[in-house]
């Protein structure tokens, strides 16, 4: 599966559970990490859970597991699907890692089009 429809799967699993500020960034320009980075925030450690839950849930209905889940109970959760990196935080650590600031230098994708206003 290309990597920009893993992203959308993955987004609109983030936004079916009300995920804030979901943010797509291409990095694949600037590192050889992953192609994106999916970056949300919920507003409690059971929503971030929920959040990540869903995620995994949506992309294995279609097939693709992740290599790597992190942090399933902390405030900062990551699943790692090769070239899309999710990340999840609660709203502190959100604020605190400030990821959004570290890869400044990709590419914010507009996902207007995946989301409910």
């Amino acid at each position: 599966m290309e990597a920009i429809k893993k992203c959308e799967i993955i987004i609109k699993a983030l936004d079916s559970k009300k995920g804030q500020d979901i943010k797509l960034i291409k990095i694949s320009d600037v590192s050889t990490i992953a192609d994106y980075f999916v970056i949300a925030a919920g507003t409690s450690s059971t929503q971030v859970k929920a959040l990540a839950d869903e995620v995994d849930y949506k992309m294995s209905k279609d097939g693709v597991e992740p290599h790597h889940i992190e942090g399933k109970s902390t405030g900062w959760i990551l699943l790692d699907y090769g070239d899309v990196v999710v990340h999840v935080l609660n709203e502190e650590a959100r604020q605190f890692y400030d990821l959004e600031h570290l890869w400044a230098d990709g590419e914010n994708i507009d996902i207007s089009n995946w989301v409910t206003d």
